[in-house]
Parts: structure tokens; sequence; C-alpha cells
């Protein structure tokens, strides 16, 4: 199996950044599109090649997967890989057709690759053998209640645990957009812990607004001639406020749904945000609001 260098198919350096790598691909997907090059089955090839290239380059995980491995064994000239060596089989063309048996082997399914992957080759390197078993880190499980408002922004919390019948102070970074029953991994060697911390999330909301998905839903109370007559309504988000207009003949119970105002995740999807209007009446009316609602009674 011919090791395939990504760098040099791209044209950039080892060092490149993420912005270099992705101006290369863009000159060159441009440059061998199919547009371009009708019926050209070379130019459709040297494309796949190029987009393979990308798919690991660009991804932060799979470079430093190929990297740690490139760095290891010396593949001088394009020199075969032979995983057989390693007590590995593999099965040309088990996994994605849209790429080449070197990219299926190091990032496709273990389940058809003969159960090859990378944290097991890199073992290997390290210690000669064929096989090796991986050792169990210890794992604390904890959970951790924040804000709807934290959990949208992000935020730094202090968290005192007690672990091996000892107290620790952990500083937890919570990144924007974890939603609920996400796990944030902390290494407990840091602490004086031997293994990882997994905190699970759960966010709170208050009594008027609740988290449905990405969607959030929220109770706005308003006066009988708002509801009759219309108004202008500022609305308090998770983004800041904005203003919004109550339609006339508004019915207690209605919602109005304003779109990408809800929830952002961690890979950027945004929900919406739905108002239910609940019609309300002062607590203490005054007598001339008491007339007016006896003027209404009487001429209804």
């Amino acid at each position: 199996m011919k090791y395939r260098d990504y760098y040099k198919i791209l044209g950039v350096d080892k060092n490149a950044s993420d912005k270099q790598i992705k101006s290369a691909y863009r000159k060159l997907a441009k440059k061998y599109h199919p547009d371009l090059n009708p019926d050209n089955d070379e130019a459709q090839e040297k494309l796949k090649e190029i987009n393979e290239a990308y798919e690991v380059l660009s991804d932060k995980d799979k470079r430093q997967k190929y990297d740690t491995f490139g760095s290891n064994y010396d593949f001088a000239n394009g020199a075969n890989f032979d995983p057989s060596q390693y007590g590995y089989s593999y099965s040309k063309g088990t996994n994605n057709g849209n790429f080449s048996d070197f990219f299926n082997m190091f990032f496709g399914d273990s389940k058809t690759t003969g159960g090859f992957s990378f944290s097991d080759i890199f073992s290997d390197m390290n210690t000669g053998k064929s096989r090796r078993t991986k050792e169990t880190r210890q794992r604390y499980n904890t959970d951790i209640s924040i804000s709807l408002k934290e959990a949208y922004k992000g935020a730094k919390k202090g968290i005192s645990l007690y672990l091996n019948d000892k107290p620790i102070d952990v500083e937890l970074k919570i990144p924007a957009g974890i939603t609920p029953g996400k796990k944030i991994k902390v290494n407990g060697e840091k602490y004086g812990v031997p293994g990882d911390i997994y905190f699970k999330v759960g966010v709170y909301t208050s009594d008027n607004e609740k988290l449905e998905g990405l969607d959030i839903y929220k109770d706005r109370e308003i006066y009988p001639w708002q509801a009759a007559l219309g108004d202008s309504l500022l609305v308090e988000t998770l983004s800041g406020k904005i203003r919004i207009k109550l339609p006339k003949n508004t019915k207690g119970g209605s919602k109005m749904r304003i779109p990408g105002k809800g929830f952002k995740d961690l890979k950027g999807k945004t929900g919406d945000l739905f108002i239910r209007f609940n019609i309300i009446n002062p607590a203490n009316l005054s007598e001339k609001q008491i007339k007016l609602y006896e003027e209404l009674k009487n001429i209804s």
C-alpha cells in the first residue's frame, strides 16, 4: 500500500496553517474541477487525491494522527506501508470508495480493516509489539448544573470535589454552546488525581422558559389592552434584547416564533425562540381602570 503524502498533494509545507491549506485546496479544486476538465479521467483522479488530502489536513484530529504516524516511520520516496508487519490485516475495497486504501486503513471503520486502529499502530511502533493491550485509565464521573445563559455563552467555574480521599478544586472551562447531557473531560493529573474526570452537564432554566432541543420556549405576560390593540414589546433573548410587534387581537396562550433566536450549539446550529403570551390584569387596578372595565362590560 503506497504511503500518501497529503502535504505534497496540496503543495504546502508540513507547518502550513489552516488558512494556507484551505487556500491551496481551493486553487487546486478549481484547477481540476470537472466543468473545466470534461471527459478527463486523469483530472478526476487528481481531484479525488486533492479532496482526500484536504479531508485529512483540514481536520485537526485526523491531521494530528497523520503527522504522528509519519514522524514515527520512514516513508521516504513514497515507500509502501505493509500493515501485516504489525499483525493486522486489511481487505481492499471494504471501506469508503471515495478515498484510497491508505485513507480507509487509517480513518475507516476498524471492523472492516481487520481491527486496525491508529492508537494500536502507534503503540506497536513504540514498543515493537504486534499487539498491545490498552491500559484503562481511571475514570471519575460527576455532574454539574449550569444556567441556560452559561451554556449559551460559555463560562469558567471553580468546582470543589472529593476524590481519592482528598479535596480538590477544579477550574472547569465550559464551552459556549454545550447542550444538556454532554460531558466535559478534565485531566485529573493536573490536580493530583490519576485518570480523567468527566463532568456531565445539566442545564437549568427559569420558571418562565424551557429548552427543547435547540428551541427555547418563553412565557410573556401582557395586559388585556395590549392583547386587543397590539403593542411594541422589548424581549430578552440569549443574544441580547430585541423588539417585537405584538399583533392586534392576540389570544391568551398564542405563540410567536422568532427564527434564529434560540440556542446555538457547539456546531453552530441555532434553534428558534417561541414566545407564549399570557393575558393578565395589573395587580392593583385604579378607580379609572375599574370604571373603564365597567363601561367595556356594559358595552359588550
